[in-house]
């Protein structure tokens, strides 16, 4: 599933316009995004939690010399899901 079969299943789901469905996914994409660039992490219930992390600075290689080369420390992010989304995908 992609973005656009989201937006199609959100205009079927609620009706209006399709441009209101891509709106209303668009700002819930956005605000997942914005939260985590402040720092802050997203609980939805029932999906999972979205965070950032920092990952520690790293030596790393580069596949096609192999040489060595330092990898800077950085904000990642991360995603756990909630036991009802594990469950649901395990029982297929």
């Amino acid at each position: 599933m992609n973005k656009a079969a989201i937006v199609e299943k959100v205009h079927v789901t609620l009706g209006g316009t399709k441009a209101d469905a891509e709106r209303a996914v668009d700002t819930m994409v956005g605000s997942i995004i914005d939260s985590l660039k402040g720092g802050q992490e997203v609980s939805i219930a029932g999906l999972g939690i979205f965070e950032a992390k920092m990952r520690s600075a790293r030596t790393g290689r580069n596949p096609r010399t192999g040489e060595s080369i330092q990898i800077p420390a950085m904000r990642v992010p991360k995603f756990r899901a909630a036991k009802a989304l594990k469950d649901a995908v395990k029982q297929g």
